[in-house]
């Protein structure tokens, strides 16, 4: 798997997706920056993805603000089974513990079989979360701080998400995501 391609697919779920339906009120403006760093990570195993996910829990900790505010980790070759990627977030969250970093950096999900809790495969809303290849968002929590002013404000971004996707419909998701996919390296 060629990393740019990979990176070039990501850039383009966000663009399109991330940022052209503004599902994330964060993203604009640290991709426009260029403050996100993309790492495609080649490792195929769940012990090799942790021993990445520390370094680059590590990296944005000790990374300037002003050059790096966020990290995308994208594995294509681990966790292609959501259930499997959904029991590694808490592994991820103990590892966060670990390295002293809870209440400073924080891990979104995102897959591409994407599924909330009580929802259906097939369920729209899943395409919030849904993305072209797993990968962990590593956010710092000051920048979300720096974003939403209110607690309440935070917690209305899923249920905006949920609404404006349900009115999109199942059918033009899938229509958006086979055409960022139309590319993606195999």
């Amino acid at each position: 798997m060629v990393r740019e391609a990979v990176i070039e697919v990501t850039r383009r779920w966000i663009s399109s997706v991330v940022i052209g339906l503004n599902l994330c009120p964060f993203a604009r403006r640290v991709f426009q920056a260029d403050l996100i760093r993309f790492v495609v990570s080649e490792v195929t195993n769940e012990e090799k993805l942790l021993e990445e996910l520390g370094a680059e829990l590590q990296n944005l900790a000790g990374a300037s603000i002003t050059q790096t505010e966020t990290i995308l980790l994208i594995h294509p070759n681990v966790f292609g089974n959501f259930l499997d990627f959904n029991d590694f977030l808490t592994i991820g969250d103990r590892l966060i513990a670990a390295l002293g970093l809870r209440g400073i950096i924080q891990i979104a999900s995102f897959h591409p079989e994407y599924r909330f809790e009580g929802t259906q495969p097939d369920d729209v809303e899943n395409f919030t979360n849904r993305s072209p290849y797993p990968m962990l968002h590593l956010l710092r929590e000051e920048s979300i701080s720096k974003v939403v002013d209110e607690a309440d404000e935070h917690l209305e971004i899923p249920r905006r998400n949920i609404e404006l996707l349900k009115s999109l419909g199942r059918e033009k998701m899938l229509e958006m995501m086979k055409g960022i996919l139309r590319e993606r390296p195999e």
